[in-house]
């Protein structure tokens, strides 16, 4: 018996002789050299790529991905792609790699919440039970094979866009927010080889000599006291961003009433001889007003004691500021518009009265006559002279029951 395949993988002797299933010897010959491929591009991907692990050794990435989410070495190389992707991405999602086999449920659960907001096109990875997807081994290198594509194509997108582009509009709103405290403080232009911590620590300085020239109350003391620490930050930024949502809703459920009610305005015949002069009024106030909260979570720690003291809007503290002229014009008599169910008569009846029905008067004589019949409407009775000479006869017919006798 052969040892192996040949790399023509052509049946040998005793595949022939003994009638073995060729087709299987090939497929499994086939999918181990596929492996083998894969293994060889991920390694040369990820030395491209710039990584330092462990796993460029000599079989470790083939025993890393025979583990799967139960290898710890497996989690770390996800882990790091991940980082590295999450820097020209804004994922949500992140994922810790593992210290033990244990773990690998929740790496699973991790790793699927991230192939889900990637949408990831593969179906293994995305379907199925979700504690099993990664403990197979084609899975693994599947899965490795596809984060390293979404990097490589990443970093190729921040290649063809100058770097200096993308470096000030991800910078852009910290450096307009510096550059504000700064020309509020009265500080000078820092040079450009200041380190952030000189940068800061020359913030902190003028703020305390701004503090000690106004009374101590001036300020106010912050509402917010406790020191937070990373789980009180991303919970608090995870309800910063359910009001943001929440009131976003509400900001355009305002606006469209808003839309609706200047709208009807134009419906009058007086209002539509000056459409052009309402919607240059109107147009540019309404586009001042958007619908995204510009609440963060810098207001929460900006914020004094005197804001958590609520005040009635009626109050004469508060109307000091509030009045205005409009608020003494009395309104004079106006149209009765009615609608008070009281003075309302009631609406005719749908159906008619029930009245008794009444017979209709028998009919005699020559010809053909109609008659009324009773209560349902319909042909009376009526007389037809038979021929031949032989009397004739009444039929009486008539919808609703109504009828004449015979004679």
């Amino acid at each position: 018996q052969r040892s192996g395949l040949d790399p023509a993988c052509q049946p040998s002797s005793c595949v022939r002789e003994a009638r073995l299933p060729y087709f299987s010897v090939c497929v499994v010959y086939h999918s181990h050299n596929r492996d083998s491929e894969m293994e060889a591009d991920i390694l040369d991907s990820l030395e491209d790529l710039g990584y330092k692990g462990p796993l460029l050794e000599d079989g470790a990435l083939d025993l890393a991905v025979t583990g799967g989410a139960a290898s710890p070495e497996f989690t770390k190389l996800c882990a790091w792609i991940v980082s590295e992707l999450k820097l020209y991405c804004k994922l949500e999602e992140n994922i810790q790699a593992t210290n033990s086999p244990g773990e690998a449920e929740g790496f699973q659960l991790e790793m699927s919440g991230l192939l889900s907001e990637m949408m990831c096109p593969y179906s293994v990875l995305t379907s199925g039970d979700v504690t099993k997807r990664l403990l197979n081994k084609n899975n693994c290198l599947l899965l490795i094979t596809y984060l390293i594509s979404e990097l490589e194509a990443s970093r190729m997108i921040i290649v063809n866009k100058p770097q200096k582009k993308v470096q000030e509009a991800s910078g852009s709103d910290v450096f307009v927010e510096l550059k504000g405290i700064c020309m509020g403080l009265g500080m000078s232009k820092p040079p450009a080889n200041i380190t952030m911590f000189q940068f800061f620590s020359g913030i902190e300085k003028k703020l305390k000599e701004a503090l000690s020239k106004v009374p101590p109350s001036h300020v106010g003391k912050p509402l917010l006291r406790k020191p937070l620490g990373p789980v009180h930050w991303e919970k608090i930024e995870a309800i910063n961003q359910a009001l943001v949502n929440e009131y976003e809703v509400r900001r355009k459920l305002l606006l469209k009433r808003l839309d609706v009610t200047v709208q009807s305005f134009g419906w009058s015949d007086k209002a539509k001889t000056h459409t052009e002069r309402l919607a240059k009024v109107y147009q540019p106030k309404r586009a001042a007003l958007g619908t995204k909260s510009a609440v963060s979570v810098a207001h929460l720690f900006a914020a004094r004691e005197d804001l958590s003291k609520i005040l009635r809007t009626s109050s004469g503290r508060i109307r000091e500021k509030t009045a205005c002229a409009i608020n003494k014009v009395l309104m004079g008599r106006v149209p009765d518009r009615g609608g008070r169910p009281n003075e309302i008569e009631p609406p005719p009846p749908e159906m008619p009265s029930w009245q008794k029905r009444q017979d209709a008067p028998q009919q005699h004589g020559g010809g053909q006559q109609y008659g009324g019949g009773g209560r349902g409407g319909g042909r009376g009775s009526y007389d037809q002279q038979s021929q031949g000479g032989r009397g004739g006869y009444d039929r009486g017919s008539s919808r609703g029951g109504g009828g004449g006798g015979s004679r």
